[in-house]
This record gives C-alpha cells, structure tokens and sequence, in this order.
C-alpha cells in the first residue's frame, strides 16, 4: 500500500500543507498528543495520527459529517484509526475537548472541503476562538500551524484577520512565521506558524 505524498526533496516550492507537515516532523514524537482543528478529507489527521504513533492521540474536528466520514475512512485505511477521535463540531469548542497544555501541535487548514459546497467555509469569528484556544492547548514549545486560503469569498477576510491575530502573539514570546509563494496569479495559499514560548 502506498502512502501519501512526502517526498524527501523538492523540485519546486512546498505547497503550504506539505511545509506544515514537513515542520511538524521534527517536531511529533510517539506518544504525543495533537489537533486537527479542521480534519476535511483527513490528509492532517493521517498525517498526525502517523507521527504520535500507537501511543499518542490525534483529536479531529469537522462541522460535516462527510469529512468525518472520509477522514475516518482513510485512518482506518492506513491503520492508525485507533488513535484518533473525531469530533461533529466546530473547531470553536476546541477547549471543550482538551486539557491545557496537553498537545504538541494543532493544525488548521482554512477554507472550504474540497469536492464540496463551497458556501459552507470556516469563518474568521469561530477561528479565532478556536486559535485561542489552541494556544491554552499547546505545550510549552508547542506549534501552532495554519493553513490560510484568500483566494474564494469570505476567504480574504479570514485570512487577513488570522495574520493579524497571530502577529499578536509575538509580544508573548511566541516565535511567529509567514511562509507562501509570491507573484501568482491570484492570491496564493500561505501558511503561519507560532511557536509557544518555552
């Protein structure tokens, strides 16, 4: 069975979701505890559920139903099910469902479920709740990864007011990064990631 793509090299740019992951593997270890604040088609939550191992536990959040349903169907595919516990919800209630300083990382990947209704989008006033309450989540030294997409409607606004929010965590101590790709055609995919001070 093959797995989905990581590759050791690139010929060109990592797409923003390959960094993230690429970021997050020196940082994962087994037995470990992580978010997928916006599990979609479940490529983070396998992602995840593969670094934290037997031992760890991933806790995957989606408002649909058929992204629960194709996210859990790819664990199971790979094996690392087990692990994982999906969550109906908004990412929103995040700090319902966890301890403080319990995680070592959270991901969010913004926007819309691919192959789906693309009105039905994550929005700046239940996101910046949930990146809040990620930030009480995370460990000391925790990282905090999201995936921004400007280029659909609503999807600039929240882009825009993530960056700002994270910005604001660099007063605390928190290590914050922009990383995408310049000069395209239309507003490109870019990925932030803040680090909790230790």
């Amino acid at each position: 069975m093959t797995t989905p793509d990581h590759a050791s090299g690139w010929a060109n740019p990592p797409r923003p979701t390959e960094l993230a992951h690429r970021l997050l593997e020196g940082v994962l270890k087994p037995g470990d505890h992580a978010i997928d604040a916006t599990c979609g088609n479940g490529h983070d939550t396998l992602f995840l559920a593969r670094q934290v191992g037997a031992a760890g536990r991933v806790l995957a959040f989606d408002v649909q139903a058929a992204a629960i349903g194709s996210a859990r169907h790819l664990v199971e595919e790979y094996g690392v099910g087990s692990q994982v516990s999906f969550v109906l919800e908004s990412h929103a209630r995040l700090a319902e469902h966890t301890a403080p300083g319990a995680c070592a990382a959270v991901m969010f990947n913004l926007g819309y479920l691919p192959g789906a209704d693309r009105e039905v989008i994550t929005r700046s006033e239940e996101t910046l709740p949930a990146l809040a309450a990620a930030t009480v989540a995370l460990r000391p030294g925790g990282w905090l990864c999201v995936v921004c997409y400007p280029g659909h409607r609503g999807g600039d606004d929240e882009a825009a007011e993530v960056e700002r929010w994270m910005e604001g965590l660099t007063p605390s101590g928190w290590r914050v990064a922009r990383y995408g790709m310049l000069g395209t055609r239309k507003p490109a995919p870019f990925l932030l990631v803040a680090v909790k001070p230790g």
